[in-house]
């Protein structure tokens, strides 16, 4: 008896990429112009089933692909096909350990100046946004949450309070795959393992979220490079099996 072949199955897209292709596609065929202001997040999330983490990792890569860009408190625009950018990070290009360290080599470079910045400019609506993501991140972990999302935005509201839009372009370049546990979840690890892991994260956000709002400019570098050196840390641990 002869047995058919099966044709392999094609990998299937995840719904970040189908929310990306949708929405870029009607900024290129001119359903939504230049100028134009997108749905608002609530919307994106019923029209295309998904959830608020999806949204915002579709609207960073559309943003680092220079398609869209968002003013804070106001919404995000179309701003161009995005034919121009010349730097982004793909998923592609976080497949492994040696990946994530990189780019936790890039963000301890970027973010440390970041956070100095931020100590020295911040407002105090901007402090408040930093602590909204951090309370954001606590409660994620208090109800057994992915808090992949809140970890991205306390950093990019960071970035945000330094004044300096590049630093906020470029975070948005990162985007969600730049938090180690979006491309390498820790979900396999015990319950109780992950909750001190992110007790751990928690700890070090806080240290650095009171330098900030103190004002202190070293300290806050101080506490941003300890925090992102003990990820690389631990990120090297793992990849030698401790």
């Amino acid at each position: 008896m002869m047995i058919a072949h099966r044709p392999p199955r094609s990998r299937p897209r995840s719904l970040t990429v189908e929310v990306v292709e949708a929405v870029g596609d009607r900024i290129r065929d001119g359903s939504l112009a230049a100028g134009a202001k997108l749905p608002r997040e609530a919307d994106l999330m019923a029209e295309f089933g998904v959830s608020r983490t999806v949204v915002r990792e579709a609207m960073s890569r559309l943003q680092a692909a220079g398609m869209v860009a968002t003013r804070h408190g106001v919404g995000t625009f179309v701003v161009g096909a995005g034919d121009t950018v010349a730097f982004r990070i793909d998923p592609e290009q976080m497949a492994t350990l040696q990946d994530v360290i990189d780019v936790l080599e890039l963000r301890i470079a970027l973010e440390t100046e970041c956070a100095g910045l931020a100590a020295a400019r911040r407002t105090a609506d901007q402090l408040q946004a930093i602590r909204a993501a951090l309370a954001a991140f606590v409660a994620a972990r208090e109800s057994g949450q992915d808090a992949v999302g809140a970890d991205f935005q306390f950093h990019l509201e960071i970035a945000r309070a330094t004044h300096n839009r590049h630093f906020v372009e470029l975070m948005n370049t990162l985007g969600l795959s730049m938090i180690p546990r979006a491309r390498l979840a820790t979900g396999q690890a015990p319950a109780g393992e992950e909750w001190a892991y992110l007790g751990r994260l928690n700890a070090e956000h806080q240290s650095v979220l009171d330098a900030i709002a103190r004002q202190d400019v070293e300290g806050a570098r101080a506490a941003m490079r300890t925090h992102l050196a003990n990820s690389r840390q631990r990120r090297q641990l793992a990849a030698q099996g401790h």
